[in-house]
């Protein structure tokens, strides 16, 4: 059994949990969740804590894991909210936010836009941070990455956008 299944987890306060027949809603002051069980898995509702075990399902073990990480992520969505930070390195990269569209001046010959997904927000505190929040980490997680793929960081002056936990390392350049 997964290790983490071991443990209950624990209902934040002002998070409520409902089982319904075949999912549970999750309804906190930052959103609201359905997840929809798989017969593998049950979940038992007590004393504010969720008790996850396997059934005799042929899934049993690799579904065990998967959804305790993702009830964690959805009670954690819907109390406190996930957030990621990027930074853009080089010289006149710039981040504008007008609205829920993201400009961004990465040295190409035109500006890049993107617009926010539905759920997540974008700011920009100063011209090379972006912040983004919102409630579901998964969604939060692929604007990330998806506004990182317009320039990736290079690995020879590392301009570019990078997560503001990455470390790229810098290559030597050839000698004569």
């Amino acid at each position: 059994m997964s290790r983490l299944a071991r443990k209950p987890l624990v209902i934040p306060a002002g998070v409520e949990v409902n089982k319904l027949e075949n999912h549970l809603k999750i309804k906190g002051s930052k959103g609201v969740f359905d997840y929809a069980i798989h017969p593998a898995v049950t979940f038992t509702i007590e004393s504010g804590k969720i008790i996850v075990a396997p059934t005799k399902h042929h899934l049993a073990k690799s579904m065990l894991g998967t959804s305790v990480i993702a009830l964690k992520n959805m009670l954690i969505g819907a109390s406190q909210g996930f957030e990621r930070k990027l930074k853009l390195n080089g010289v006149g990269y710039r981040a504008k936010v007008q609205g829920n569209t993201l400009e961004l001046t990465l040295g190409f010959s035109h500006p890049v836009t993107f617009t926010a997904p539905a759920g997540v927000t974008i700011q920009a505190p100063s011209n090379t941070e972006i912040v983004i929040t919102g409630s579901d980490k998964q969604v939060v997680g692929q604007t990330a990455a998806k506004i990182r793929g317009f320039r990736e960081p290079e690995c020879y002056k590392g301009k570019g956008v990078r997560y503001d936990d990455e470390h790229v390392v810098i290559k030597e350049t050839k000698k004569k």
